[in-house]
């Protein structure tokens, strides 16, 4: 039977506390080996890929639409903990409408290795901090045949509730891990075969359609944080900058339409 909840400083729930404190969430998710999966359509990906669930949290109302996981969850001992609009509000921070909230279980960071092997389009992320960014990058690798993304240390994680969320789950289904020390792994890279380029409005910087006509066989493209961009130096220890042509009197994207931009246009073809 689903465990109802009254008291939002029930000890059980600590999983839950504070799920809108980003600098709370970024240092104790990590830390207590855990992320949050917000709404049913994440909930059932995350699974699909094999992460395991430590609780569920929903409103009542949800527990006829979720009847199988609540089965799945009593079936292995997992509690499903269930409470008014008004609790879980208190308890989380927000409003709770997309179904349910699930606790899983983070899994350990593949190695660098592992999550290359086999791929031929990367992407690098390089101290990209805002959460939706780092989801809307990871939606657009899914989308577009890009065949893993690495993060630097001071990357947003991409585990992160928002972040999942803007992703539509796809961090779930495209290989990802840290790469560390940042830059000095791009000789990493080199010494796994990859051409490395930033994407960086730079003066010796190539055009987009010069590159995608002429392409590596195997490619990792480096996007810079929002702010200002990729540092000095990842510039002088990448192979080539390459820049998006643009029209209008706009000298830049977003970092998340630059990033589909780019992979679009370096796809794999054939």
């Amino acid at each position: 039977m689903p465990t109802p909840i009254t008291d939002p400083a029930d000890p059980r729930l600590t999983d839950y506390v504070g799920l809108t404190d980003v600098a709370l969430r970024r240092r104790t998710e990590p830390e207590r080996g855990l992320y949050i999966a917000e709404s049913e359509k994440v909930i059932r990906r995350a699974l699909a890929a094999g992460h395991r669930p430590r609780s569920y949290l929903m409103a009542r109302r949800w527990l006829t639409d979720l009847a199988d996981l609540v089965e799945r969850a009593e079936a292995d001992g997992l509690p499903v903990y269930v409470g008014e609009r008004d609790v879980v509000e208190s308890l989380t921070g927000f409003h709770l409408h997309r179904g349910a909230l699930a606790s899983m279980q983070r899994p350990a960071a593949p190695s660098l290795a592992d999550v290359l092997d086999g791929t031929r389009r990367v992407m690098v992320l390089e101290d990209v901090v805002d959460h939706t960014n780092v989801g809307a990058v990871f939606r657009s690798a899914a989308a577009l045949g890009v065949d893993a993304v690495l993060v630097t240390p001071r990357c947003a994680d991409p585990l992160y509730r928002r972040s999942i969320r803007v992703s539509m789950g796809t961090v779930f289904q495209v290989p990802w891990t840290r790469i560390d020390p940042w830059p000095g792994a791009v000789e990493q890279l080199h010494e796994l075969g990859f051409v490395v380029a930033a994407l960086a409005l730079a003066g010796d910087s190539v055009g987009l359609d010069a590159l995608a006509a002429d392409p590596p066989q195997r490619l990792a493209l480096v996007l810079g944080t929002e702010g200002d961009g990729l540092s000095p130096r990842t510039l002088a220890a990448v192979d080539l900058t390459v820049r998006i042509p643009m029209a209008g009197g706009v000298d830049s994207l977003n970092v998340a339409a630059a990033g589909a931009v780019a992979a679009w246009a370096l796809r794999v073809r054939g």
